[in-house]
């Protein structure tokens, strides 16, 4: 992959961290320090008074340590242990075990919970150690890095932190504990009139609220790792929770029912399903990996064959996603605005011959939207989805109808990459033509704001000047 020059370089890198700075950060860092604090409380009792029902202890422990072991990647490229959340989960909502009463409380529950996902996580870690030694020809494998498929736009989601996803899961599990043993224990819930169908619908009403809490923490969470906004990082997580969150915490309520019944015997009837649809949800990780490669490989088709510069493609991403990120855009609509930022360009291989440099920005309106056009019916064949062939289609489109009236049709994204890529194409000139401005960063924003409304979409203007300013900043 060709090196991004110096100056695109700082103005992503001030893009993507202007959003987890500060306030983020902070936040980020107090979830990690009481999840920490509240372990430490919580190993701290039960190393002191001893665990209640060890062998019950013994056996949610060890599934949630089993499940963080085999996690799996699923929609949206987030790492997910289901098996070990629903256990947790489960543990937290336990109140009678076939019939008999349980009294570990809420720090067990939170011990149990820490000791299984930091046992689970760190098995997880020597197995991939182990892997990440194996050679192949000679060449060490790619553990540990970025998987290939998984866009830069969303790579800080994917691979995330395994001390965040305890943090998180320690702190989920402690709040759905705090909001349930306390009342099974003191006997509150026996003088309630919560009897059948009634305490299934409280448990449901306690792990919503959990799943709630689990989705502002990973929204916490997620905003320092990436940068996104507060609101798009939540939007992502609520999104997620209607997905599979939603199983995993039903998972988590009927297994707590379930074991009020039968017993331990709950745990590996519930593991078996799971383990089986985990099964599914990495072959369609797989394919996702294999059209992310496809992608990554069809976006260098138009460098390889000379119609653009080296790197302008992967250039051209990089600031659309920061563009995107500053202007609120979700993990989501990230991932499919880097897709379709790579491919641009694709259109130009129908082109008799190149564009000098590259440059489709330097041409007419009609042209840019012929090669547009050309290159969306080239990606529409790859199987990418169809926002990605959709927005590449429109890139070239004005923002205003021909009423004067703004085009209220055409894709936020679409406007993003024809900043973007205008950018790079005049800034790639100006530095051709050596500019007295050693980024040619104020020129190109003037001559872009001379289209303001026109060919560029205003508020996309503004949050790239507004990277700009961050950019030099930090210079």
């Amino acid at each position: 992959m060709t090196r991004r020059p110096g100056p695109e370089r700082g103005a992503v890198g001030a893009a993507r961290g202007a959003g987890g700075a500060g306030g983020a950060a902070g936040a980020a860092t107090a979830v990690r320090g009481a999840a920490a604090a509240l372990l430490g409380v919580a190993v701290g009792h039960l190393a002191t008074d001893g665990p209640a029902q060890p062998a019950v202890a013994l056996a949610f422990g060890g599934l949630v340590a089993l499940g963080e072991c085999v996690r799996v990647t699923l929609p949206g490229d987030r790492e997910h242990a289901p098996i070990g959340t629903a256990a947790a989960l489960a543990y937290a909502l336990l109140g009678p075990l076939r019939g008999l009463p349980t009294a570990h409380g809420v720090l067990q529950v939170v011990a149990v919970a820490g000791a299984g996902t930091l046992i689970g996580a760190a098995g997880a870690a020597a197995f991939r150690g182990v892997r990440g030694r194996v050679t192949t020809k000679g060449k060490a494998s790619d553990c540990g890095r970025r998987p290939r498929g998984v866009p830069r736009a969303i790579g800080p989601l994917a691979a995330g932190s395994g001390y965040d996803r305890g943090a998180q899961r320690v702190l989920t599990v402690g709040f759905a504990a705090v909001l349930f043993q306390p009342l099974y224990n003191s006997g509150a819930l026996d003088r309630l009139p919560l009897a059948g169908p009634a305490y299934g619908l409280f448990l449901a009403a306690v792990a919503a609220l959990a799943g709630l809490w689990d989705a502002v923490l990973a929204a916490v969470l997620e905003r320092s790792r990436s940068g996104l906004r507060f609101a798009a990082a939540l939007e992502d997580q609520l999104r997620s929770l209607l997905s599979i969150g939603t199983a995993i915490v039903a998972t988590g309520l009927l297994l707590s029912l379930l074991a009020g019944e039968v017993g331990l015997w709950a745990l590996p009837l519930f593991c078996v399903p799971l383990l089986l649809a985990q099964t599914s949800f990495r072959r369609a990780a797989a394919v996702r990996a294999t059209t992310g490669q496809t992608i990554e490989t069809l976006a260098r088709a138009t460098e390889v064959a000379g119609y653009t510069t080296p790197g302008h493609a992967r250039r051209v991403a990089d600031t659309a996603c920061a563009l995107g990120r500053e202007l609120g855009l979700g993990s989501r609509d990230l991932a499919l605005l880097e897709y379709a930022a790579l491919m641009h360009d694709i259109g130009q291989l129908s082109l008799v011959e190149p564009v000098p440099g590259g440059a489709t920005a330097l041409l007419p309106d009609a042209e840019q939207q012929r090669i547009a056009r050309l290159g969306s019916e080239v990606i529409r064949r790859t199987g990418v989805p169809r926002q990605v062939w959709q927005q590449v289609a429109r890139l070239a489109d004005p923002c205003r109808l021909a009423d004067g009236r703004p085009d209220a049709s055409l894709p936020l994204a679409a406007r993003i990459i024809r900043v973007a890529n205008a950018h790079d194409d005049l800034l790639t000139a100006a530095r051709r033509h050596g500019l007295p401005d050693p980024s040619g960063r104020l020129d190109v924003l003037q001559r872009l704001r001379l289209d303001r409304g026109g060919s560029y979409d205003p508020v996309v203007l503004d949050a790239l000047a507004r990277m700009g300013r961050r950019g030099r900043g930090a210079d």
